[in-house]
């Protein structure tokens, strides 16, 4: 037969084949949310676990991990990367296609779409949506929430409070003296600042007390935490910054509490017979990424991995009983492994050359401006200390060529708004971070398309008892489907 009479029968045939293939796969991951595991399987919910971790990276999509496995050490991988089950969750709002995590937490929370800006409330702001934790501290299980940002910022919040709008930190933060669950852990309550604790006039009062009064053990310190005896209800906080977050993993004091001990306590305080439900947030993965600093995103995934960790270490004393379930919110930033710059080729290993984080480093910058007396060639020697920019003896692609070096005496030629009595904050000391910052993350290899949300879907990995089910493709809503069904706790 003449080829071209083959080409012309066989053509339509095989991309009947493709789209039907196509088809497939878009209605597994689109239109299904049980997944290329069928939730009629008798098997798969067979398991009841009794200790359950949901783990939640904000802003952490698949090149995040990526990144954070790459900048390790040679020879080490994330824990999360070795589960043995993986899927893939759509992440979208109900009324926005990128969400925010307001909006998805509360998917993850309750297994429901909502609005953007909304804390586990229809989108109507009227009806309260039921969330997995209080489900498990209706069961008499102990419950922890553990978040490296404010402990009532948006993810944290959509697991113990209901509000019509994530900003209103001191009407959520109170929620948590109400909610009977027994561990908050990580980052300070932004709801008890001054200008958040004032309303029509009068100072309410201060989040501490509050929790003190429904006989919480408020505590700072690691040793303090330590004191604290299991069957104890108790908020443990570490050093916190203007938004009441934990610090950056890279720029992280010896004495600052880390993610991992707050979760290996949260195990302490939470293990009894009736079993917990702890989720635990790596909440400052999405701010390195909304900054487009690539080197703070792999550290605090790696932070928050090392948590996962210490929940993967229960898992094998307790194999049979155990669920732990790891996933993101959303995608941030918009991150590929791969720039024009560069390529094909990449130098992932240079960001282990970054000292501290874009946020840390515009503070030093808007410090030297204040003072007057740290010139250009001064700010060079400082880039070279905490980036490696400049320092070409030991690796040629981090020469600073006279274009860079023009450009950054153009970025730091900025004026300080306001003065040393009345402002903190320089206009310009983030411009000029940010271009130092970018020019590490090209010569490395990376590259960004956005500083906010993304609606890339996000991995979703399983271990233990029912992880079976996380397997395959489906809506962010069904991590949480999934969890109830499995726990048995719908219904009440």
């Amino acid at each position: 037969m003449h080829l071209s009479l083959l080409k012309k029968l066989i053509a339509p045939a095989l991309g009947k084949l493709l789209f039907f293939f196509l088809s497939l796969l878009v209605t597994a991951c689109a239109g299904s949310r049980a997944g290329l595991v069928r939730e009629s399987d008798p098997d798969i919910f067979s398991a009841r676990p009794k200790y359950i971790f949901l783990c939640i990276g904000d802003g952490m999509g698949p090149a995040q991990v990526k990144l954070a496995d790459a900048v390790l050490d040679p020879g080490r991988t994330l824990v999360m990367n070795t589960f043995p089950v993986t899927g893939i969750a759509t992440t979208h709002a109900e009324d926005r296609y990128i969400t925010d995590s307001a909006a998805a937490g509360t998917a993850l929370a309750t297994g429901e779409k909502t609005s953007i800006g909304t804390i586990s409330m229809r989108s109507n702001h009227r009806d309260t949506l039921r969330t997995i934790a209080e489900m498990a501290r209706k069961r008499n299980m102990r419950v922890g929430v553990v978040s490296s940002v404010g402990i009532d910022n948006a993810t944290p919040a959509c697991f113990y409070a209901h509000n019509a709008g994530r900003g209103n930190y001191y009407d959520i933060a109170v929620q948590m003296a109400t909610s009977g669950f027994d561990y908050f852990g990580g980052g300070y309550a932004e709801g008890d600042f001054a200008q958040n604790r004032q309303k029509d006039g009068v100072s309410r009062k201060d989040i501490p007390s509050l929790m003190r009064n429904a006989g919480y053990r408020v505590v700072s310190g690691l040793a303090a935490l330590h004191a604290v005896q299991p069957g104890t209800r108790c908020w443990a906080y570490t050093r916190y910054d203007g938004k009441a977050a934990m610090s950056y993993q890279i720029d992280r004091q010896a004495e600052e509490i880390q993610l991992r001990e707050f979760t290996l306590e949260g195990i302490r305080l939470l293990d009894n017979p009736n079993g917990f439900f702890m989720m635990v947030e790596g909440g400052k993965i999405d701010w390195a990424c909304h900054a487009n600093d690539a080197a703070a995103a792999a550290y605090d995934v790696r932070a928050f991995d090392e948590a996962v960790a210490e929940a993967v270490a229960f898992y094998r004393r307790h194999p049979r009983e155990t669920l732990i379930v790891v996933t993101a919110d959303h995608e941030c930033g918009g991150l590929s492994l791969g720039n024009t710059a560069r390529g094909y080729e990449t130098r992932l290993s240079l960001l282990r050359r970054q000292k501290v984080s874009l946020q840390r480093f515009a503070e030093k910058v808007g410090a030297w401006k204040k003072n007057r007396r740290v010139s250009f060639p001064m700010v060079l020697d400082s880039v070279r200390a905490y980036y490696g920019l400049g320092d070409a003896f030991s690796d040629s692609l981090l020469a600073i060529s006279r274009e860079d070096r023009s450009a950054l005496a153009a970025a730091y030629a900025f004026r300080p708004a306001g003065t040393a009595k009345t402002s903190a904050r320089y206009s310009g000391a983030e411009a000029f971070a940010s271009a130092v910052t970018r020019m590490l993350n090209s010569r490395a290899g990376t590259g960004w398309t956005s500083n906010a949300h993304t609606a890339v879907p996000v991995q979703v990995f399983a271990l233990g008892a029912g992880a079976g089910a996380f397997a395959g493709c489906y809506d962010n809503t069904g991590i949480a489907e999934k969890l109830i069904r499995l726990a048995r706790l719908g219904g009440q």
